[in-house]
């Protein structure tokens, strides 16, 4: 199975969901990963992108050497830093446009639009040094203290895998009493908090970098884990669906939650970071023909597309959320029909912006090509 495909697919799954789950009317977020299962998109996305990470160091290292791989993730944390504060300006922006012409929405804080208006410079630095990290774009702000960390402790990683496993875990213990420490508007710190969400990034990134060694040890012992892995995501499933059927399903809810205690997204519990895990071994081993099925249909080539948008497929998804939910809130009312064709137009327009960048893309990215091309140095 060719897995970038499979990979690049589900990372474009994983944009559809964000984007339909932050447009609060939308009758097609009653089908995104949220409602079948104890993690979201966002799990999804951030363990994807870490697998990337170990995919693309290991080649890059192998290649050009281990300073040409922490550069080009130094720069990568850059380009991500440069994505939250300008699509923070533009969301902003859209925000204040929208509500100027009375087109209300409830998807993005509507202060944003006021600030940036206001006080523009005062809300640019508040995005530029992070003190602020709008909704929407919040995991952004995790995912450049991630990838600015990993110059230096994915070749730590490397060297010493069980001691930074242990270490990682340690970190993600004591999250909750060390992300307050992290200048911020919110004195609870950053809503993603990054000493939890490191644990699933860099769980990703050894995924990436030792598939090789690890994968025929744990093909020995498939059928246990296959079996272990549906347990696990069945019961996650469990608690997601006997939270759907309210109080009729509280006996069981209470019988679930004597195994899991308390499932909190923000520091990234135990229990959705093993469903997410499970859910990959899943994808990675027994459902790997189906999804390279899946990955081959018209529906999975788009969505192939909209993965590897990256960055510019995120800023894409978040700012047609904001549009889409403000034509479904307005004017009020609107039946169903009419939410489901925004939902449709919202997905096709994510697809289009994602295949106009890959077949055009920014010039300057173009330029580094062209001068790899040439054998100059990028």
């Amino acid at each position: 199975m060719n897995r970038l495909i499979a990979l690049d697919m589900l990372r474009g799954y994983a944009l559809v969901c964000i984007m339909l789950d932050h447009m609060p009317v939308s009758p097609s977020r009653k089908l995104t990963l949220a409602n079948f299962s104890v993690f979201d998109a966002a799990e999804l996305f951030v363990l994807l992108s870490g697998f990337l990470v170990g995919i693309v160091w290991q080649s890059v290292e192998r290649k050009d050497g281990l300073r040409a791989a922490q550069w080009r993730f130094a720069r990568r944390s850059f380009e991500v830093w440069r994505a939250l504060v300008l699509g923070g300006i533009v969301m902003a922006l859209l925000s204040a446009g929208l509500l100027a012409i009375g087109m209300e929405h409830t998807a993005v804080w509507n202060q944003y639009a006021i600030w940036i208006l206001d006080n523009p410079l005062g809300y640019v630095g508040t995005l530029a040094t992070m003190w602020l990290q709008p909704n929407l774009l919040d995991v952004l702000a995790v995912y450049v203290i991630l990838l600015a960390s990993a110059p230096l402790l994915v070749p730590l990683l490397r060297r010493f895998p069980l001691s930074f496993a242990a270490g990682s875990l340690a970190l993600w213990w004591f999250a909750p009493v060390l992300n307050p420490l992290i200048p911020n508007h919110n004195k609870g710190g950053l809503l993603f908090n990054p000493f939890g969400w490191q644990m699933l990034f860099y769980t990703g990134v050894a995924m990436g970098l030792f598939r090789a060694q690890v994968m025929p040890l744990l093909l020995r012992h498939s059928r246990l884990l296959t079996v272990l892995a549906w347990g696990m995501f069945l019961f996650g499933a469990s608690i997601i669906i006997a939270l759907k059927f309210g109080d009729a399903a509280l006996p069981v809810r209470d019988a679930l939650k004597l195994v899991y205690g308390q499932i909190d997204k923000w520091p990234l519990d135990g229990t959705r970071y093993l469903a997410i895990l499970a859910a990959s071994w899943l994808v990675a081993v027994p459902l790997a023909r189906v999804m390279e099925r899946l990955a081959s249909t018209r529906l999975g080539v788009g969505l192939q597309e909209i993965g590897r948008g990256g960055l510019w497929s995120f800023i894409a998804c978040v700012l047609l959320s904001i549009v889409a939910d403000a034509f479904q809130m307005n004017p009020p009312g609107q039946g169903l029909w009419r939410k489901l064709a925004v939902d449709l137009w919202a997905v096709v327009a994510l697809w289009w912006l994602a295949a106009i960048w890959m077949a055009h893309g920014a010039p300057w990215q173009k330029a580094r090509k062209a001068r790899r091309a040439a054998g100059a140095p990028g």
